[in-house]
């Protein structure tokens, strides 16, 4: 069996709490042993925590989302830093954070300060960024280079060639998630043949972006494997290369021990 991380899950989205855990136990049984969830909002933080507490191999991100904004508070910084600070074992990045322009009332100067702001709390607690960017690539990348210190994954990736280039150059991973099952995606295809390995996550973005042939239905943990054999079939490697590498890049970005969660992660999956 082939191991696997999903580097971006929403496991706490209320579209799954009629079967959440024999989705999750599903996935475990497939192989998928290590999940990275991340949150929206403040109010979201405790129910991610009390989501991921019961699964080995889960861990969590915490943070501002763009399209949130108006419920963001500046207190919500402070109140972000205390709470990740509290929880080392737990919490392995700041995110989901980044920039929204999709739509054509977004308050972008609102989102510039909160994203700026999200970027300096990750620099001071040194953890990577989980970015979420639509509309707004350049601006994100503009935003990355005054932090040149910096780690993370642009969420989601769909970019194009030459802003892959250069967060590649900035030393950063894209998520590749449903997207990549869809053969109109040429240029989403074009990047993930050519890109370095190293720098490929694996994701579902689940309940959002299903894959192909599922348009319209809630997204599943399971998912990820349609996304793992759609990027083996378009760099002509195997399933076993490729989950392998996948998931050392995300426990890498994320500081995990990968024997130690696989190792519990089995355990649990034998219950």
């Amino acid at each position: 069996m082939n191991l696997l991380a999903d580097s971006h899950i929403h496991l706490d989205d209320p579209r799954f709490d009629p079967d959440r855990r024999e989705l999750i136990g599903a996935a475990r049984r497939c192989g998928i042993r290590v999940q990275i969830v991340p949150s929206t909002q403040r109010l979201d933080w405790p129910r991610v925590e009390s989501v991921i507490r019961p699964y080995p191999g889960m861990r969590a991100a915490y943070g501002l989302h763009p399209l949130f904004l108006s419920g963001h508070s500046p207190d919500d910084l402070p109140a972000l830093e205390q709470w990740i600070q509290a929880r080392p074992d737990q919490a392995v990045a700041v995110g989901e954070i980044g920039l929204d322009f999709h739509a054509a009332d977004a308050d972008r100067a609102g989102q510039q300060w909160y994203f700026q702001q999200q970027l300096r709390l990750a620099q001071r607690l040194q953890l990577p960024v989980i970015i979420h960017a639509r509309k707004a690539m350049d601006e994100v990348i503009a935003q990355l280079r005054r932090h040149p210190d910096l780690r993370g994954v642009i969420h989601a990736f769909a970019g194009s060639e030459q802003q892959a280039r250069q967060l590649l150059d900035l030393g950063f991973h894209l998520g590749i998630g449903g997207t990549v099952t869809y053969p109109r995606a040429q240029r989403l295809r074009r990047i993930v043949q050519s890109m370095p390995v190293e720098r490929i996550l694996l994701e579902t973005d689940a309940p959002d972006q299903p894959v192909a042939g599922f348009q319209g239905q809630r997204n599943l943990p399971l998912r990820l494997l349609d996304v793992l054999h759609s990027v083996v079939e378009l760099r002509c490697t195997t399933a076993e290369i490729l989950s392998r590498q996948t998931l050392d890049n995300t426990c890498a970005l994320f500081g995990l021990d990968r024997d130690r969660l696989l190792l519990a992660s089995t355990d649990f999956t034998a219950n």
